[in-house]
């Protein structure tokens, strides 16, 4: 069968040539989805969107294997090239020529904002210190807000006139200005916010990243800024880390579809468009391993999990044209990353290709001296950094860098060579990103900024990001009719429905006054029920009761019960907590609550991460996960409780029973088997996950049937020819509403040489289905779906015994033939 996205071709000569690429957008062919177990279904999109949202797309193919998510996955890819074209080669050394050593090292120096600001905010431009920024230090690039996000007016103001600067100079090189536009363009205060990026990975569904990412673009284009650092691809394995909600699972193949999505949102087919940025793929690599869950503290990690569980995202990103890395804060290996030549030039520029810019996070060339203390000064610091392959430097409050790196090629312990090199990338994006015709192209576009329709985008997100897990007696969906108690601490919280990163860095303070006007949880669902039905008595703040006992009482007197437990707002480093379980607080009362009264709860966990429910995890009725689902999240949990939207959100992490000891669902046999003698010494509540990951609830039914593999006995010979192998599946909606479902598909390898996990996610689809409704999807399964990577970097297949699993559906598979192993990978061989 042929795809018809698979043979396109294209590259950023091809852009800069003006040609027109058409692409086949697969929007509905994505299909929304509902879930594998479970009861209920939703208010279908209205015929307006759905016409809408087809005059925005050229029709698709109506196969479905193009919901298939490798299929996703190529149509992702085939949009940029990794490849920097002759012709912006040609203009980039043309530049490079004329410039001189410190405009150059000019060019690797970034700055904050405030280094060229004064005053309260809104912070307005000094310009003295612009002048000593641009003229004197040559600055190549700026980044980050005040103390709060900016109006599009004042955005305008800040980049026009560092813009002006530039042209002012000798060689009239624009700046590169970078912001953190992580969940929309979240700095801007009239842009409309998206789910986190865990809250989106809920979603299992690339086309509403693609178009929030598109969105997100276009914002912050249009306020004047081109580059953006965001995707986060970091893979969320240690469930108690602080930045778990900036990723998008545990998962490293979600990860990679869902990066792809996002990337290409951002960037495009032609990243100088007036709509599209830069993106910044981080944090390269290994940053959300950390050995105990703390932000920036160091990673242990083998050749094969490195290669296996973290750098696929990355892989993929890289190979669709992404345009700059950021790099790791911590340290793996006992090598911080930002002195690694192995991670840095070796694995990234000579393996994996990466040509653009490289640049370092906050501080992080200074953190080798005194956090880490694998440099004795900043000079030092400074030459590890550069040569181990840091293209800029975030420095960012003061000047040294430019200083100390001055100084060292001056004094020959830095080749000007390396200095070419990073300056030669740097102005590389920004040709690419158009900014030598225009540096402010888009700010034209700011009357299309938190448009009705982005609202609507924003809530098709949070609808699809709730994830249902536990419906006992068909609780849920609520009729209406009922007397509602609302409680808990982020009941009416935007600060929970959004995290950090939301108008300020850590989405407190001045943010809490900068929220849009939009529907806490409690206020949503009083629209929804009418305020007479719905009592609100918060019971605890996050981490201290405040009136239990009131909330009990009130509990006595209801129908039912929705207790909206979970986080405020945090990131980074502040987010790191000694414990996944939830506050005393919190706890205690989801325990009085359920125990003192009859009336069922339904519990809605509103965070960032997994948190720990305690001693009543199995209490409530009704349990549903929202991982920060932004402005539109309180309406959208609203209409899921009530039945207007059928829920199709699926865990993109495991959610843990207990604190210690939680995995990813990935894990080897040997854990399985230590779990079960727990279970031999009484501690079966130890035992596996509360929930698994890839689960959720609809409020209807899905059947799965006729698990084909079309050779069940298969060849080392034909993996090694790059065969793939065809394994279909047939699921029906067997209740009485429409649904959305994603379908899962699992490969286990029983033996291998380097234990193998229990079962790895090779391929997933999100379906929407009419009641009676079935659809049959074909997947098709390659060498990276059967092998693994070993700890020289080298991929392996070996044969022996699989089997191919889909909803409770299983099938054998037995590979036959040799061992099939590739060379040491160059990296490993290079650094040898």
């Amino acid at each position: 069968m042929t795809y018809p996205c698979t043979s396109l071709s294209w590259s950023f000569s091809s852009l800069l040539k003006g040609e027109i690429l058409t692409v086949v957008l697969f929007g509905l062919c994505l299909s929304l989805a509902g879930t594998v177990r479970g009861e209920v279904t939703s208010r279908r999109a209205s015929e307006a969107e759905i016409s809408a949202r087809v005059q925005q797309m050229q029709p698709a193919p109506a196969d479905d294997t193009l919901r298939n998510s490798e299929v996703i996955a190529q149509h992702l890819r085939s949009g940029g090239s990794a490849d920097w074209p002759a012709d912006v080669q040609g203009r980039v050394d043309s530049v490079l020529a004329q410039m001189t050593l410190e405009e150059k090292i000019g060019q690797m120096t970034q700055l904050e904002i405030g280094m060229i600001t004064s005053g309260d905010h809104p912070e307005s431009i000094d310009t003295e210190k612009l002048q000593k920024a641009i003229q004197e230090y040559h600055v190549g690039s700026i980044l980050n807000v005040g103390a709060g996000a900016y109006s599009l007016d004042h955005w305008h103001d800040i980049t026009s006139a560092v813009q002006d600067a530039a042209r002012d100079t000798r060689l009239q090189i624009p700046v590169l200005y970078g912001i953190d536009a992580v969940h929309g363009a979240n700095y801007t205060e009239e842009s409309v916010l998206f789910p986190q990026q865990l809250g989106m990975g809920a979603t299992w569904n690339p086309h509403l990243i693609e178009e929030a990412s598109a969105i997100t673009a276009r914002d912050v284009r249009a306020s004047g800024i081109t580059w953006n650092f965001s995707p986060v691809l970091d893979v969320g394995r240690e469930p108690v880390w602080p930045r778990l909600y900036e990723t998008f699972s545990e998962d490293p193949y979600l990860s990679s579809v869902m990066g792809l999505a996002m990337t290409r949102g951002y960037q495009g087919t032609d990243p100088s468009a007036p709509d599209k940025v830069a993106a910044t793929l981080k944090h390269y690599v290994g940053y959300s391993g950390p050995d105990n869950g703390m932000d920036r503290t160091p990673a242990h990690l083998t050749e094969s999990e490195l290669r296996e569980k973290f750098l696929p995202p990355f892989e993929e990103a890289v190979d669709a044209g992404a345009l700059s890395i950021m790099v790791n804060s911590g340290e793996v290996n006992g090598t911080p990353v930002h002195s690694s030549e192995y991670l840095l030039t070796d694995l990234l520029r000579e393996e994996l290709g990466f040509q653009g810019l490289v640049v370092s996070d906050w501080q992080d060339i200074k953190k080798l001296v005194n956090f880490h203390h694998s440099a004795a000064t900043e000079r030092e610091a400074t030459k590890q950094a550069v040569m181990a392959g840091v293209d800029m430097s975030m420095v960012p409050s003061d000047y040294s860098f430019y200083e100390h790196l001055l100084d060292l090629v001056q004094d020959g312990e830095v080749p000007e060579s390396r200095i070419n090199e990073a300056v030669r990338r740097i102005l590389s994006v920004k040709f690419a990103t158009g900014m030598f015709e225009n540096p402010t192209a888009g700010t034209e576009l700011a009357d299309q900024v938190g448009s009705a329709s982005d609202r609507q985008a924003s809530l098709r997100a949070a609808r699809e990001s709730v994830t249902l897990l536990r419906n006992e007696d068909d609780l849920l969906p609520l009729s209406g009719d009922e007397d509602v108690l609302v409680t808990g601490p982020t009941a009416h919280s935007m600060k929970s429905l959004h995290n950090g990163w939301t108008y300020t860095w850590q989405g407190q303070g001045l943010a809490e006054e900068m929220f849009p006007d939009r529907p806490t949880i409690v206020d949503a669902i009083r629209n929804q029920a009418g305020e007479g039905q719905v009592q609100h008595v918060p019971g605890t703040t996050l981490d201290e009761a405040q009136d239990i006992d009131a909330a009990v009482s009130a509990a006595q007197s209801s129908d039912v019960v929705v207790m909206a437990l979970g986080e405020g707002a945090y990131a980074e480093t502040p987010g790191n907590i000694g414990s996944l379980e939830l506050p005393d607080a919190q706890q205690t009362l989801l325990e009085r609550v359920s125990s003192e009264t009859d009336t069922p709860i339904s519990l809605l966990l509103v965070e960032g991460r997994p948190r720990v429910v305690g001693d009543s995890a199995y209490a409530p009725e009704a349990v549903a996960v929202a991982f920060n689902p932004a402005q539109e999240g309180g309406r959208a949990i609203a209409e899921v409780l009530y039945g207007e939207v059928n829920p199709s959100g699926h865990l993109p992490v495991t959610y843990p029973r207990v604190p210690v000891g939680a995995v990813p669902y990935d894990h080897t046999y040997s854990v399985g088997e230590g779990q079960q003698a727990e279970v031999m010494q009484g501690q079966a509540d130890a035992v596996g996950p509360l929930f698994d990951f890839g689960e959720g609830l609809s409020y209807t039914t899905f059947t799965y049937s006729d698990l084909t593999v079309a050779d069940t006995s298969w060849s080392t010979d034909a993996v090694a020819r790059g065969d793939s192998l065809t394994v279909s599946v047939t699921v029906e909606n067997t209740g009485d509403r429409a649904g959305k479902d994603v379908v899962q598909l699992y490969v286990q390898d029983h033996v291998a040489s380097l234990t193998p996990a229990v079962k790895e996610l090779r391929r997933f689809a999100k379906v929407s289905l009419e009641p009676g409704e079935a659809q049959t999807l074909t997947f098709r399964l390659g060498r990276k779906d059967l092998g693994y990577i070993d700890h020289q970097g080298r991929s392996i297949v070996e044969p022996g015994q699989f089997t191919i699993q889909v909803d409770t559906l299983e099938q054998d598979l037995t590979l036959e033939g040799d061992r099939l192993a590739s060379d040491v990978a160059p990296a490993l061989r290079s650094s040898e």
